[in-house]
């Protein structure tokens, strides 16, 4: 009894000697050499952010680790201005349609009082504690960008972002306190007038995208995500008092005196008074 027949046999020397020939001619294509592996953001390889600025959320997911080592962050205060935002103005709000971009703004675009380019090189200010998950420039239309991780006290993973930067005064890994400077409002190389281009996400991995969209994504509205995590609600402003002190109908900015109350009033004045 035979127990192999030629055809048997001439399968198992085919795929030997196909096994045999992609070994020894290794990968079909060259891989490029590593030049950098300074860190997990510059590194040649593996798994390195796409310069394009493309959601590769594959990619982009913090590891259990990276989000044990997000601080916790008890307080959020405005990226710009004083704690509440006070000498900004906000030019292109969360949310707003921008026919000409194609999609609505996916951030808050923040600007000192004087508008244009007066701002340019103003301190920008990390918005709570946290950790810096990237730092770099994912595409001429972004410029150097920030994004810190935050975790808060309800157990949520935050990102804030900030971009269109003239200057980046923290690095990947660094950890930063809430009101420390963390960069310096820019134009994204001569893009646009100097601003913030902020942002608030919940996210669990760093994915720059874009900044119009015509699906929320995990983006947040940055101004009331700020308000609602103040932590602080005592230190909002109060409103202003000069319109009801202009106003002539409010009954508590009315002087009503008696005719003697008047008259002294009038000796006081006129310097008789004692």
């Amino acid at each position: 009894m035979k127990l192999f027949n030629p055809v048997t046999i001439s399968l198992i020397l085919l795929g030997g000697l196909m096994i045999f020939v992609a070994i020894w001619r290794g990968p079909s294509h060259d891989l490029p050499a590593i030049e950098s592996l300074a860190n997990y953001q510059t590194a040649d390889a593996p798994l390195l952010l796409p310069e394009d600025g493309q959601p590769r959320h594959r990619l982009h997911q913090l590891s259990a680790w990276d989000r044990v080592k997000l601080p916790r962050a008890a307080r959020f205060d405005s990226p710009m201005g004083s704690e509440t935002g006070g000498l900004t103005y906000n030019a292109q709000k969360f949310w707003e349609m921008n026919d000409k971009r194609g999609g609505h703004h996916t951030g808050d675009d923040l600007n000192g009082i004087g508008g244009m380019n007066s701002d340019l090189g103003d301190p920008v200010f990390a918005t709570a504690d946290g950790l810096v998950l990237y730092a770099g420039e994912p595409s001429p239309g972004w410029g150097k960008t920030l994004v810190v991780g935050h975790h808060t006290t309800d157990g949520r993973s935050l990102h804030s972002m900030y971009a269109h930067l003239d200057q980046m005064d923290v690095a990947v890994g660094t950890t930063v306190e809430r009101g420390q400077r963390i960069g310096k409002v820019g134009t994204a190389n001569g893009y646009y007038p100097a601003h913030l281009h902020f942002e608030m996400r919940e996210s669990d991995g760093v994915d720059i995208g874009g900044g119009y969209s015509m699906l929320p994504l995990n983006r947040l509205n940055p101004s009331e995500t700020i308000v609602a995590l103040r932590g602080a609600p005592e230190d909002r402003p109060a409103p202003s008092i000069l319109p009801y002190a202009m106003d002539k109908d409010s009954p508590w900015n009315r002087l009503e005196l008696s005719p003697e109350d008047a008259a002294r009033l009038g000796e006081i004045f006129d310097g008789n008074g004692k």
